[in-house]
């Protein structure tokens, strides 16, 4: 077996799984788990007629740059979500489908790191608390996780600027998450501007995970995207920048299995070398419902609803018992807690079954400190009635702690 496969810890449900084993929490009271960000949402109606109008083309292999057809609606979205009316996003060029966001942020960086450059290990740069992805990946590639980490004393922001130099010369790629796993801060214009000038100097690939940018609560100001910050700043064929976008929060369709990355065009046509080899095609009926999903916009506002609808009425039960604020965007929340995250996690399951994640499962220790620690991640992905239950039941296990 590969030896970098003991770097690797166990995932969070592992752990939350390890963590709440043995307890039996009360009958009288049905399940609900925060704990896991998969929307509840319903499937558009729209994308399974799709769908299944296009089973007959399961008989055909998929290419792995998916259909011309599939590539236009992904560049037609991108272009105006992004406003990208400087440099044009080519369909041949800067757009590749993806069998979701998971799978291509692990492969972008064995596809990327080449442990060859120098001597050194390659450091690879990411947000703490961040998607475990991120780190699996940069281990199995041979690097090693160099973490920024995102607290409330600077906004749930990584901070660029506090990296050293020298670090900066062994970074061959960096990953952010903008609206962010788990805090839902939204990087500024500003911020992924001196990203892209750093990326210029230094060489490296910024891989920005957006897999929550169509989950905001203010429809005048959607989150900023990495390509449009490039777009503005003319850097010409998206140099440096790569996003990567799914179908699965955007849409509610998390078992398609589909979305796509974008950018830069030289990086982009080696790692589509990389990709005929690895097998990730999508098959044909999920490029046809992919299309009818990137294609319309009333069902993400839709979405957005259900989860404005959510936060106003789960926050409103919370608040005055824990420290919990509403992120500038995504599904989760991100509460300071009363006593530590593990003891609360198996607390709440034990006397009111509810499932929530660990703060120090999504990050690390770092500088001394661990910014999940006496935090706790919930997902509001159930249904409103579910959330409002699961938030009551909440406020009543804190109000127990006195």
């Amino acid at each position: 077996m590969n030896s970098r496969l003991a770097s690797l810890q166990p995932y969070p449900f592992q752990k939350l799984a390890q963590l709440i084993h043995g307890i039996t929490p009360p009958a009288d009271k049905t399940a609900i788990r925060l704990s896991l960000g998969e929307p509840q949402h319903a499937a558009p109606a729209l994308v399974l007629e799709a769908l299944k109008s296009h089973l007959a083309g399961l008989s055909h292999y998929p290419v792995t740059k998916g259909s011309a057809e599939l590539r236009k609606a992904i560049v037609a979205w991108a272009t105006r979500r992004f406003h990208l009316n400087q440099i044009a996003l080519d369909p041949e060029r800067h757009v590749l489908p993806v069998a979701g966001t998971r799978e291509a942020l692990f492969s972008i960086a064995q596809a990327v790191i080449d442990r060859r450059v120098n001597s050194q290990r390659p450091a690879v740069i990411m947000p703490n608390p961040f998607y475990q992805i991120y780190e699996g990946a940069a281990l199995l590639a041979g690097a090693r996780p160099y973490f920024l980490n995102a607290t409330e004393a600077n906004g749930f922001r990584t901070d660029f600027a506090s990296v050293p130099e020298e670090i900066w010369d062994k970074v061959p790629l960096v990953y952010v998450c903008s609206p962010g796993n788990p805090t839902g801060a939204v990087l500024t214009h500003e911020q992924l501007a001196q990203l892209i000038q750093l990326a210029q100097k230094h060489h490296f690939l910024i891989c920005s995970d957006e897999c929550y940018s169509e989950i905001y609560f203010d429809e005048t100001k959607p989150p900023v995207g990495l390509l449009q910050v490039a777009n503005d700043l003319g850097i010409q064929d998206y140099q440096h920048c790569f996003v990567f976008h799914s179908l699965s929060k955007r849409s509610s369709l998390p078992g398609l299995r589909s979305g796509f990355v974008a950018g830069d065009g030289g990086v982009m046509e080696q790692y589509h070398q990389y990709r005929t080899y690895q097998g990730c095609a999508l098959p044909p009926p999920t490029q046809a419902a992919s299309i009818a999903a990137w294609n319309d916009e009333a069902h993400v506002r839709a979405n957005r609803d259900q989860y404005r609808a959510k936060f106003e009425a789960v926050l409103k039960i919370l608040q005055p018992v824990l420290d919990v604020k509403k992120p500038e965007a995504g599904f989760y929340l991100w509460p300071k807690l009363p006593q530590d995250d593990a003891s609360f996690t198996r607390g709440l399951y034990a006397s009111q079954n509810v499932l929530v994640l660990p703060g120090t499962y999504l990050s690390r220790d770092n500088g001394g400190d661990n910014p999940g620690k006496n935090r706790v991640r919930m997902a509001l992905v159930a249904p409103l009635a579910e959330c409002v239950e699961a938030a009551q039941r909440i406020r009543n296990y804190v109000e127990s702690l006195g």
